[in-house]
């Protein structure tokens, strides 16, 4: 059976300002998405969910019908700010959604076989796809999940400070610990993160983070579902409380499910800021240039 790709793209970026889930980056017009889509159908997976706002859906429709229309099936979750089927109230006061890891659960019904997760505006690379399908499509245990993992100099933005899962493997390949750095960049030639009470941590250039491209047994989905309603019960009161998918991770791993790592050397890049857009479409015109993808996708 084959896999089905997940894709986050239920934000609107703040920082960006905009929708760049669907903006143009491509030669032609094509949007990061795109090129993900491309990637996953011929690496081989079997369908696409795409985790949006309900209002975004006649905007993607729009995008993506005629170039996904006979080559794979494609179907909308939605991701909301409501929390009543967890059978707690929505707070007056929430204007955000309640993050990555509950934005996978808005696609459960949609997701009946092994599934990869990604955001809709990081370009992951071809090779990402074909061992991450590679591992889907294996006979795996419910308690064994993957992570692409990319090297931290290979994600950094000229333009700004970013946010990474910054990973501790161990010697089989295994995912030991993650932690969230969220203002990390370079100064003076080193990459520090710099943390809560403003000192620098240098983080040597090819740290392994996650990129949130990760890959599930349909398992996850009865733990995950638990936790979200005791993090959203416990956070009720807090406006900006999200539950992030390696929360998520850290709790599998807690109960003894393993993440095998699957080690990646491709240049990610993606669209943090507004100034990220030139540098994003030139390196897309390179791959295209070189035969990585052809001169128009679709």
């Amino acid at each position: 059976m084959k896999p089905t790709l997940v894709i986050l793209a239920a934000g609107i970026g703040s920082r960006y300002g905009g929708i760049k889930q669907i903006d143009p980056f491509g030669p032609n017009g094509e949007t990061i998405m795109d090129y993900s889509l491309f990637d996953a159908i011929r690496a081989g997976f079997g369908k696409i969910v795409f985790i949006i706002r309900p209002e975004l859906e006649p905007d993607f429709k729009e995008v993506f019908d005629a170039k996904l229309q006979g080559r794979i099936p494609y179907e909308f979750a939605y991701q909301t700010l409501d929390i009543s089927p967890f059978g707690l109230e929505t707070p007056a006061e929430r204007t955000k959604p309640w993050g990555t890891g509950h934005a996978m659960l808005a696609a459960r019904k949609q997701i009946d076989t092994p599934f990869a997760v990604i955001n809709a505006d990081d370009f992951y690379g071809r090779d990402a796809f074909v061992t991450m399908a590679a591992f889907l499509s294996a006979q795996n245990p419910d308690s064994l999940h993957a992570m692409a993992g990319y090297e931290l100099a290979r994600t950094l933005s000229e333009n700004g400070s970013v946010s990474r899962g910054v990973c501790e493997v161990d010697g089989e390949g295994y995912l030991q610990n993650i932690t969230e750095r969220t203002k990390i960049y370079r100064k003076d030639g080193q990459i520090v993160s710099e943390e809560k009470d403003g000192s620098l941590l240098p983080l040597p250039e090819d740290s392994p983070v996650s990129m949130n491209f990760w890959g599930f047994q349909i398992s996850v989905f009865e733990r995950l579902d638990a936790w979200f309603r005791e993090f959203a019960a416990a956070n009720i009161r807090d406006p900006k409380a999200e539950f992030y998918i390696p929360l998520a991770v850290k709790k599998l791993m807690d109960e003894g499910h393993r993440i095998r790592i699957i080690p990646n050397s491709a240049q990610w890049f993606g669209v943090t800021y507004r100034e990220d857009k030139e540098g994003v479409q030139q390196s897309l015109a390179a791959l295209t240039a070189s035969g990585e993808y052809p001169a128009k996708l679709w």
